[in-house]
């Protein structure tokens, strides 16, 4: 459900107040400034994603500031990212300065004093969440506030990308998907701080073990797509595809032989069924994303010691033999 405010049906001499308002309740409390004689309509647009807030945020030129002052009236540790839509930014924190161009995004750590200055109208949208939830050690985020983050390449372009399209889509979610998706996001940025600090290592870091999961279920959900690939798993995932090869690494395993293995199960499941006589061996196959039948046969032999005709005329046998007196 979307938290709309706005001050457009207020005259100009209300919108100050209100504004100021309507920002210190969407954040943390800090200082607002706004550039004009005449303050421009602003709005702000909320929506919650398990531990994630999503706002999107439209005014006119200001400046906001939290300093000890404020700090101190509400010590709510809470990491703020900020995706450039509309307008510059320009960011100040832990002794950095930085200008957020459209496309880019920063960070802002509530706990400590910050400057951001929007000098022309803007768009952007934030996402907060508790600093508890973010799983990267206190120096690694000191290390990448109010740093520009161009959204271009790598995993920056990855985050960018997924946060978004979380944005475009927040409305939609139920919760127990919002919640994944706010943890997929979560994931993402802890694997960007620890790229950027020196400190990833694929195989020893519980988020990549938590994205895996996630993948597997994705991949689970398309099983029947004789097209799924590494890249299009990728690509859903708002992943590299780089990166998804070294997630199945974790388990040694390769993308293709997990998919193949979870294709060959269901396919042993379905042949013990009642319809797969009806359906045949090819159909039920081509159900699970195998297009060739003499590839899915080799498959099955190898993996099960028998052909998958064999397997389905060993369940009819067992099927057909009368039930023993206990």
């Amino acid at each position: 459900m979307s938290n709309v405010l706005s001050t457009a049906p207020l005259s100009s001499s209300e919108r100050t107040a209100r504004w100021h308002e309507a920002v210190n309740r969407t954040f943390v409390p800090l200082d607002v400034e706004l550039l004009e004689r005449e303050p421009s309509p602003g709005s702000i647009v909320s929506h919650r994603l398990g531990p994630l807030r999503i706002s999107t945020v439209q005014a006119g030129p200001q400046v906001v500031r939290r300093d000890k002052r404020l700090i101190s009236r509400d010590s709510r540790e809470t990491v703020i990212l900020s995706l450039q839509n509309c307008g510059t930014a320009l960011k100040e924190q832990d002794g950095r300065e930085s200008r957020i161009a459209p496309g880019g995004f920063s960070l802002s750590d509530s706990s400590r004093p910050f400057r951001k200055k929007l000098p022309d109208g803007f768009t952007f949208t934030s996402f907060q969440f508790p600093r508890d939830e973010l799983r990267v050690r206190d120096e690694d985020l000191r290390a990448v506030t109010a740093t520009s983050f161009t959204g271009d390449t790598g995993t920056a372009a990855l985050l960018a990308t997924y946060l978004a399209q979380t944005a475009r889509d927040a409305a939609a979610f139920d919760p127990g998907v919002g919640g994944r998706v706010a943890a997929t996001a979560l994931d993402l940025l802890v694997l960007l701080i620890d790229e950027r600090c020196g400190r990833f290592v694929p195989d020893a870091t519980q988020n990549a073990k938590a994205s895996l999961v996630r993948v597997k279920e994705h991949v689970a959900r398309n099983l029947s797509d004789p097209d799924l690939s590494p890249s299009k798993i990728a690509q859903a995932n708002f992943m590299s595809v780089r990166y998804v090869h070294k997630l199945f690494q974790l388990e040694g395993t390769t993308v293709s032989g997990w998919i193949r293995t979870q294709r060959l199960e269901r396919c042993r499941r379905d042949l013990l069924r009642p319809r797969a006589r009806d359906l045949g061996v090819a159909a039920i196959a081509h159900s699970w994303g195998f297009v060739s039948a003499s590839h899915f046969s080799r498959a099955f032999r190898t993996a099960y010691g028998m052909a998958p005709r064999d397997w389905l005329a060993a369940g009819l046998a067992g099927e057909q033999q009368p039930a023993q007196n206990p």
